[in-house]
C-alpha cells in the first residue's frame, strides 16, 4: 500500500518508538530518527466487522447516535442455507400494477341540476309567452337575488360593503324602465341608481367609502344594468321569440361547450382563469351556437335569414364564454366556487346569469341590426 495516501504526517506525530532502537539499529540521532520514522509508520486500524445478528449489534446500536445507516431499523439476520426468508423484500425493477383509470366526473349532481333546469325553464317559458308583464316581474327578481348573492359575498370575503337597499330597488327599477322607456329609461335608471349608492353609504363612517361606492356603481352596471336588455328584446312584436332565441342560443352553447369539452377536451382554453374550460369546448359551443341560431333565425324570427343565424350564434358562443370567464375571475378573487346555493347542482342565480348578461346586449343589438327594432 503506498503510505501517501494516508495523508502528509504532521509534525510531531511520528517518533521514535518507546522502546528504542533494536539491535543492530544505527545509532540514534537525527538522522535515524528520520530514517526509522520513515520506516516503522503505523497503518490506521480497521475494527473488526461483527457478523449481523449477534450480540455485537445490539452494542453497536446502543452506541449509535444518529440513527441507523441504513433504512431498517432492526438488522436482519442473514438466513442460512436452503431457508425460505420471511416477508422477502420486493425487488425494485418487480413490476407495479398499473394504475386503475378514473372516469370524467361532471362535478356536480346533474340529476338535480337538470332538474332545476327543466323547472327554471317552464317558469320562464310560461310567463313570457302569457304576460310579458309577469316575465318583466321574474327578470327583476332575478336580479335582486343576483345582486344579494354578490354583495354578500363580497362582504364576506373581501370586506366590500356595497349598500344592497338602492342597488335592490334601482335594479328592479332599471328592468322596468328598460321594458317600459327603452334605452333612455335604461340609463336614466342607471344614473338615478348611481346617485343613490353615493348618497346613501354617506351615512356610514367614511372608512372604506371609496371602495364601496365602486363596487356598488360595479354590481349596478353588471347585473340589473345588463338585464335591462332582455327587457327591451320582450318591446318588439316577437319579443318573447327573440327572448326565446336568445335563452336558447346562450343554453346552447353551454351545453356545446360542457359536451364536446368533457368528451374530447385536452387543451385548456384559460388554466389561470377556470381550468375545466378547453379549446375543444369553445369549439364545440360556437358549432352548437351557430347551428341553434341558424334555426331560429329562420323558423322564430319575424324577416329572420338563416346567415343572419349564424353570425348571431357566433357571437353568443363569445360573450357567453366571456362572461362564464369574466365571473370565474370574480369568483376566484373572492376564493369561492359559486355565487350561493339557492340552486341545486347549479350554485346560485349569480352562476346561471354569468353568460346570460353580458350576451343579453349582444343579441339585442344584433336583431336589431338584422330585423329591426320593431
Amino acid at each position: 500500500m503506498n503510505d501517501s495516501s494516508w495523508g502528509t504526517p504532521q509534525t510531531g506525530y511520528w517518533g521514535p518508538p518507546d522502546h528504542g532502537p533494536g539491535q543492530g539499529a544505527a545509532p540514534a540521532g537525527p538522522a535515524y530518527d528520520a530514517h526509522y520514522a520513515q520506516q516503522t509508520r503505523p497503518m490506521p486500524v480497521v475494527p473488526d466487522v461483527p457478523v449481523h445478528g449477534g450480540d455485537q449489534d445490539v452494542d453497536r446500536g446502543a452506541a449509535r447516535l444518529s440513527g441507523p445507516p441504513f433504512r431498517d431499523e432492526t438488522p436482519r439476520a442473514r438466513p442460512h442455507p436452503g431457508e425460505v426468508p420471511q416477508n422477502p423484500e420486493p425487488m425494485p425493477d418487480a413490476p407495479q400494477p398499473a394504475p386503475v383509470p378514473r372516469k370524467k366526473s361532471a362535478g356536480r349532481d346533474l340529476g338535480a341540476a337538470i332538474g332545476v333546469g327543466v323547472g327554471l325553464g317552464v317558469v320562464i317559458v310560461a310567463s313570457l309567452f302569457v304576460v310579458k308583464a309577469v316575465f318583466v316581474g321574474v327578470v327583476a327578481v332575478a336580479v335582486v337575488v343576483g345582486l344579494w348573492e354578490l354583495t354578500k359575498r363580497l362582504e364576506e370575503r373581501k370586506g366590500i360593503k356595497a349598500p344592497l337597499v338602492p342597488l335592490a330597488v334601482g335594479g328592479a327599477a332599471m328592468v322596468v324602465a328598460g321594458y317600459a322607456r327603452g334605452a333612455e329609461g335604461a340609463w336614466v335608471a342607471m344614473a338615478l341608481t348611481t346617485l343613490a349608492v353615493l348618497v346613501w353609504r354617506m351615512t356610514a363612517p367614511p372608512e372604506g367609502y371609496l371602495k364601496d361606492v365602486t363596487a356598488g356603481v360595479f354590481v349596478a352596471f353588471y347585473v340589473p344594468f345588463l338585464a335591462t336588455f332582455v327587457a327591451m328584446m320582450l318591446t318588439a312584436d316577437d319579443g318573447p321569440w327573440r327572448v326565446l332565441t336568445f335563452l336558447l342560443l346562450t343554453v346552447v352553447s353551454d351545453t356545446g361547450a360542457y359536451a364536446v369539452g368533457w368528451r374530447f377536451g385536452t387543451h385548456k382554453l384559460a388554466p389561470r382563469i377556470s381550468p375545466g374550460k378547453t379549446r375543444e369546448g369553445l369549439l364545440g359551443a360556437i358549432g352548437f351556437a351557430m347551428a341553434a341560431g341558424a334555426l331560429c333565425m329562420q323558423f322564430l324570427i319575424d324577416d329572420g335569414s338563416w346567415w343572419q343565424g349564424l353570425l348571431i350564434g357566433l357571437a353568443v358562443a363569445a360573450s357567453a364564454t366571456l362572461g362564464d370567464l369574466g365571473e370565474s375571475m370574480i369568483k376566484r378573487d373572492l376564493g369561492i366556487k359559486d355565487m350561493g346555493t339557492l340552486l341545486p347542482g347549479h350554485g346560485g342565480i349569480m352562476d346561471r346569469l354569468d353568460s346570460l348578461l353580458p350576451t343579453a346586449p349582444v343579441v339585442w343589438l344584433l336583431l336589431v341590426l338584422f330585423v329591426g327594432s320593431g
